[in-house]
């Protein structure tokens, strides 16, 4: 039996699983301006191309993931997408 959660079955069929998938965060070490935004629009080139990227901007929503690029979008745009949706 599987550990995976049936909600959670979208993770499984994300286009951001791989070897790819450290574009996603910001490195350990310090990262320069353009090197984040560089980092950030790569990753965001891969959501375009993810067919749960709705499931999984949702979930980032849900828990407030903090870090990363969740279903295209960074961590501040998540905030600012949050506070829209509350205010409506």
């Amino acid at each position: 039996m599987s550990a995976q959660r049936l909600e959670d079955d979208w993770q499984l069929r994300a286009a951001c699983r791989g070897p790819h998938a450290t574009v996603f965060f910001p490195p350990p070490r310090f990262e320069r301006k353009h090197e984040r935004l560089a980092r950030e629009a790569g990753a965001k080139q891969i959501c375009l191309t993810c067919a749960v990227r709705r499931e999984c901007l949702e979930y980032a929503l849900a828990i407030r993931e903090p870090h990363g690029i969740w279903g295209g979008l960074t961590e501040n745009e998540r905030k600012a997408l949050l506070a829209e949706r509350e205010a409506s």
